[in-house]
């Protein structure tokens, strides 16, 4: 039995064999609803207004007009909708601008299916998600971006302990390595990551990283 709320969903992108894909691929969860697809910014506006999905996942480059300036208008009139933005590889500066015009995460267009539902569930309970395949660069650049999903979130306190790992894991250390610089065993580890986790309210390393910069626990190299 499905004991899962039903996340409507509308699907924006200018490619119909990649919106038939998705869609082909979200019908297999009972849990999301497609309530409709777009091919270009003001479609998505419109469909949005009739519709009023819980989530939207859309394009950044599209025709008429793209994700970006979409989401804008999206976030004036409807505020509580989730946004995902999808991308290519080579986007980086656009996801900036898609997070900053107001979408709560990003996915890479080939991000696989399981990801994609944990990012619609992630953002339809109002919390950021983050592409698992982000580039340092890119995590550098949301860290330092006017995007700031934690500012209305109580301060978090963190042990000395806490925060040596975190620093490690910035620092791209894999459990086995922390744990043999700090002569603890890979086990404690992984419970001292996972509680790290949920005390910041993240899916995963990369929400770990940026939750870590934005608020001063690690300090990221300029380079």
């Amino acid at each position: 039995m499905n004991t899962s709320p039903d996340i409507k969903i509308i699907i924006a992108d200018d490619h119909e064999i990649f919106r038939d894909g998705l869609k082909l691929m979200l019908s297999k969860y009972p849990e999301i609803i497609i309530l409709g697809e777009a091919c270009n910014g003001k479609e998505l506006i419109q469909l949005t207004q009739e519709l009023q999905p819980d989530v939207v996942v859309t394009d950044i480059k599209m025709p008429v007009m793209d994700g970006i300036e979409a989401v804008k208008k999206l976030q004036e009139q409807f505020p509580h909708i989730g946004v995902i933005a999808l991308s290519m590889f080579d986007e980086d500066d656009l996801i900036i601008d898609m997070l900053e015009a107001g979408a709560k995460g990003y996915l890479l267009k080939n991000s696989d299916k399981h990801e994609i539902i944990e990012a619609i569930k992630t953002v339809y309970q109002q919390n950021p998600y983050y592409c698992k395949s982000t580039s340092n660069k890119l995590v550098k650049m949301i860290a330092r971006s006017t995007f700031n999903p934690y500012a209305r979130k109580d301060k978090v306190e963190f042990s000395d302990r806490e925060k040596q790992i975190i620093a490690l894991i910035c620092e791209e250390n894999t459990n086995k390595e922390i744990g043999e610089k700090i002569f603890i065993s890979t086990r404690t580890v992984e419970g001292h990551r996972q509680k790290i986790m949920e005390k910041m309210d993240v899916k995963n390393t990369v929400g770990l990283v940026i939750y870590a910069i934005r608020n001063k626990i690690y300090t990221a190299p300029s380079k």
